[in-house]
């Protein structure tokens, strides 16, 4: 498996392919953490471009909520937002439904190691657990 050249194309599919596999995932953590270090420098370099605030589909605690919509080339996404994002940028109301990211075909081992190697992150290895070890039941007086 050759890796992919880090275009700002394929890091939007890789983004892209993350962040849906991502929303499945029994361990999102790690790859919401690659959607969200691959964006921040991707704005840092002036790849992308943050858009304006939509109203979060599905905010905390019932509260109204917002989101930050970046573009990634033909792609948009959304982050959390930041209290400079509030003052700076502007509000765009509800998500709109008619717009949708293009279709895109990646494999999430390909996507990962992409955005892995553009970032810099390195996976979070589960811990090992400790082997289970029988316990040995001896008769009373008995000595090994």
């Amino acid at each position: 498996m050759e890796p992919l050249e880090p275009t700002i194309d394929n890091i939007a599919k890789a983004i892209f392919t993350v962040n849906r596999h991502a929303k499945t995932a029994l361990n999102p953590s790690f790859l919401y953490l690659l959607k969200k270090k691959a964006i921040e420098k991707l704005l840092q370099e002036g790849k992308a471009k943050k858009v304006g605030l939509h109203f979060s589909r599905n905010p905390k605690y019932s509260q109204q909520q917002s989101d930050v919509l970046v573009a990634v080339g033909d792609y948009y996404f959304h982050i959390p937002p930041t209290k400079e994002d509030f003052a700076t940028l502007p509000h765009l109301g509800a998500l709109n439904d008619s717009y949708r990211n293009p279709a895109t075909r990646m494999p999430l081992s390909k996507a990962k190691a992409l955005l892995q190697t553009y970032t810099g992150i390195k996976p979070i290895l589960p811990k090992q657990k400790k082997s289970y070890q029988k316990p040995v039941f001896k008769r009373l007086g008995e000595s090994y």
